[in-house]
């Protein structure tokens, strides 16, 4: 049988993890990803991934790689675990379980929407699921982001369907634009954009100020979105986009929440794929805390001012595990890991640029390997393997974990 087709696939070319793929393989190599957009079918690509396996620099056993693995973390006096993308999490639950027994600091690309998940541990976060956006919203306003760009499907899927019972208003704020074909455009300094937000939140709260005559157009805005029967706000979550900055982040948050009194509103937060919300998810469930988790202690505390990036410029960690590919690590967390005790377990890991001692190439995670990740809502969603691929990553973490002794979580 030369052709084969899988249904129901799920796409973690971003955070919108489409699960309606239809995947075709032929003679070995991937040839259609039907359904999937242009980002998704560059994620799929043709299957096709090394399957090296390294160990300073040279070819290697797979039972020498997990070996040499296993001896660095053990003799290390303070490790990091850091998760990265195209994993599951199943995988990802074993990357904790190894932080938790070698008592490292475990950390993840969770971490790159830290200034949206403190503020909503401040404040309280008023979200929804996507489809629920879809069914309800009658009003849905996309801060400062055009989904087409980096999610090109979200507008199909969960927003583009009842335009005549939806009406979309796209805020611009100096470059990061709302969607083209908003049916209202509202334009806003970059510098006064805490600021207008602080102004609509007041305006939903019933106050009257004299500062609200310089943000005419912020006012009405939220005063139109007062009478929706649901809102939605959707904004980027990325740190490529301003969604980085905390007061900005927690400028949407708040506002959120004040529109829960006067009318119904929830704030969905873009995020980018490879199952990064999973090692949120995943973390949180293990530890009750969702990046930045140090096991230094004993037990899991939460650092989220001395993450990877801290630490790791700080000089503290002398040795690394990262699950995932070394592809979607932050620059700044690829550059730290230079130099140190670094064994990778993932998608492509021979390709890393630091220099790991241990590389291990693994299938990605809903290409090569079943499992489960989840969308950006947080909604978790089955993956299905259309071609056999390198070792599983789930395996050789699995592997990993067992030889530094018993599991720790259960």
């Amino acid at each position: 049988m030369t052709e084969r087709a899988t249904e129901h696939v799920t796409c973690l070319g971003c955070g919108c993890a489409c699960d309606d793929i239809g995947v075709v393989v032929k003679h070995g190599r991937i040839t259609q990803a039907n359904n999937a957009c242009a980002l998704g079918a560059a994620w799929f690509g043709d299957g096709m991934v090394p399957a090296e396996i390294r160990v300073d620099g040279q070819a290697a056993t797979l039972e020498k790689a997990i070996h040499k693995a296993a001896t660095l973390l053990v003799r290390a006096k303070r490790p990091l675990v850091y998760i990265a993308g195209d994993v599951s999490c199943e995988a990802q639950r074993e990357a904790v379980a190894i932080g938790d027994r070698l008592h490292a600091a475990v950390d993840s690309l969770a971490a790159t929407a830290a200034a949206a998940v403190l503020a909503a541990q401040r404040r309280g976060r008023a979200t929804a699921t996507l489809g629920e956006i879809r069914r309800q919203a009658d009003l849905v306003v996309f801060w400062a982001v055009d989904p087409s760009e980096r999610y090109p499907r979200f507008t199909a899927r969960y927003t583009g369907e009842r335009r005549a019972s939806r009406a979309v208003i796209g805020v611009d704020v100096g470059p990061s634009r709302g969607p083209r074909d908003s049916d209202l455009r509202v334009t806003i300094a970059p510098d006064d954009e805490v600021d207008a937000l602080a102004i609509m939140r007041a305006i939903v709260a019933g106050r009257d100020l004299d500062a609200a005559e310089r943000f005419e157009s912020a006012v009405d805005l939220a005063r139109r979105m007062m009478r929706a029967r649901y809102a939605a706000i959707v904004a980027d979550g990325e740190p490529s986009s301003a969604a980085a900055d905390p007061d900005r982040a927690e400028a949407l948050v708040a506002l959120a929440q004040a529109l829960n009194g006067p009318t119904r509103c929830a704030l969905a937060t873009l995020r980018a794929g490879g199952n990064r919300s999973g090692a949120d998810a995943v973390l949180t469930w293990q530890t009750g805390f969702p990046f930045a988790v140090d096991f230094a202690g004993g037990t899991p505390a939460y650092r989220p001012a001395r993450g990877a990036r801290v630490l790791l410029a700080g000089g503290e960690i002398d040795a690394a595990l990262v699950v995932g590919s070394p592809a979607t690590l932050p620059e700044d967390v690829a550059e730290g890991l230079g130099g140190k005790s670094v064994a990778v377990v993932g998608p492509r890991a021979s390709a890393a640029t630091f220099g790991p001692g241990v590389a291990i190439d693994t299938g990605v995670a809903g290409i090569h390997e079943c499992g489960t990740a989840f969308r950006m809502d947080d909604v978790p969603l089955p993956l299905r393997a259309s071609l056999p691929g390198p070792p599983a990553a789930l395996n050789v973490v699995r592997t990993i974990r067992e030889r530094l002794g018993a599991r720790t979580h259960e």
